[in-house]
């Protein structure tokens, strides 16, 4: 079967798939509970600048973490290479859980995150975990790629999306504008306005 790829857009030196523009997507976390935290194949993927900031902060949110993910961090350390070669966060050995997973009520959290909203530490969490379902690809020579990446767990999300009129750029927009700078964010937003016109 032929694959077709449709239209890109490029913001100096990122790329955009459509799909971040047209998809629509809001996270609908009563009904998944955070299992973006709990499954997968590998950890959330880390900057290596993250690493110095996770460390720092570990004591500040280790004591929300569960025993299991506590010993997964001092058996493996902040971060483990995946099978691709990327650096991660370490997972809970023996399942796919991450190890700074934080839960109340049946309900998965980010211990991170958890600490940065009560002004605890200086780290909110990974940008990959802030712009999921947009996963960054390094394309080489400085150039970026951010792709839409779909998972079954999160189709209540598009099904959110689609009923809240909320594309997935729209939904994004402070972890986009955090990531990449408010002239990006802009430049995305009115080219999404003329590809959305278009479609």
């Amino acid at each position: 079967m032929k694959r077709t790829f449709g239209t890109i857009i490029q913001i100096g030196d990122i790329l955009v798939s459509e799909d971040v523009v047209l998809e629509y997507f809001s996270c609908d976390y009563p009904l998944c509970k955070g299992s973006c935290c709990i499954i997968g194949d590998s950890g959330a993927p880390l900057r290596e600048e993250e690493l110095e900031p996770i460390e720092a902060n570990y004591r500040v949110f280790a004591p929300l973490m569960r025993e299991k993910g506590r010993k997964a961090v001092e058996e493996k350390g902040f971060f483990e290479i995946d099978r691709d070669g990327d650096i991660v966060t370490p997972l809970v050995p023996g399942s796919e859980e991450c190890a700074f997973c934080h839960f109340e009520d049946g309900n998965c959290f980010c211990a991170i995150e958890r600490q940065f909203d009560k002004g605890r530490s200086t780290f909110r969490k990974p940008v990959s975990c802030s712009l999921y379902p947009v996963r960054v690809v390094d394309l080489g020579g400085g150039m970026k790629g951010l792709n839409l990446h779909r998972w079954d767990i999160c189709e209540g999300a598009y099904i959110k999306g689609r009923r809240e009129g909320i594309r997935v750029y729209e939904f994004l927009r402070g972890p986009l504008t955090e990531a990449f700078g408010e002239d990006f964010y802009s430049a995305l937003s009115a080219a999404a306005t003329r590809l959305i016109a278009a479609s």
